[in-house]
């Protein structure tokens, strides 16, 4: 994809544009203020998703990138299960090792985010995929108390303890409420991680046997 600006006006975007997105869609990136850790923490701790944004210039890359993978693949899920995730999941619905969320290796895996929400350079966001349904209130969309008390155990065995005395303040994570998800068909948690060297976030993000077709 080129470096010229690229001009998406809000009718033609892929997927529905939040009123926070038209917004951004106004600035320059010179006039965008990025989320920090601070920033971060208290719309995570408020459940204010829906001020999350991207970079303008990010945004517009996103939204055209969306239009092209619909039209190469139909959809952004086609394109994430033959693209991004593990083939041994097959196609949705999936059947997965557990029905407990995040408790079997083979049924979620860890990405760096392709297309993260404009943070500042010391963060790095990361989407935990997950082929075993997360259970959300029906009518708010919202996680249930249930769910919420796994994705927190999940969170810290595998992102918090790596990170060893402080990793308490280093780790966020959030899932997005239906009505903010733009890859819906698929469940998925966001992580926020400040500090973390690559190392370790490659050893979080690398792909494991479990994940692989056998030959």
């Amino acid at each position: 994809m080129s470096d010229t600006p690229i001009k998406v006006a809000p009718e033609d975007a892929p997927f529905p544009l939040t009123e926070v997105d038209k917004w951004v869609l106004s600035l320059t990136d010179e006039e965008y203020q990025y989320h920090d850790w601070e920033d971060m923490k208290k719309i995570i701790s408020e459940n204010n998703l829906s001020v999350l944004k991207r970079k303008p210039s990010d945004l517009r890359r996103y939204m055209q990138w969306t239009a092209e993978i619909k039209a190469e693949y139909g959809s952004t899920t086609t394109y994430l299960m033959k693209q991004r995730l593990p083939k041994i999941w097959g196609s949705p619905p999936f059947t997965p090792a557990s029905t407990t969320p995040f408790d079997d290796s083979s049924d979620y895996r860890v990405l760096t985010n392709d297309w993260p929400y404009g943070l500042t350079p010391n963060l790095t966001h990361i989407v935990v995929w997950s082929r075993t349904t997360i259970e959300t209130n029906p009518k708010t969309g919202d996680m249930t108390p249930e769910s919420r008390n796994i994705i927190e155990s999940f969170v810290k065995r595998y992102f918090v303890e790596k990170l060893g005395p402080g990793g308490d303040d280093k780790v966020l994570w959030f899932k997005n409420w239906v009505a903010l998800q733009s890859v819906r068909a698929l469940e998925h948690i966001h992580i926020i991680v400040r500090d973390v060297e690559k190392d370790v976030l490659d050893e979080w993000t690398q792909e494991l046997d479990c994940h692989r077709l056998l030959n």
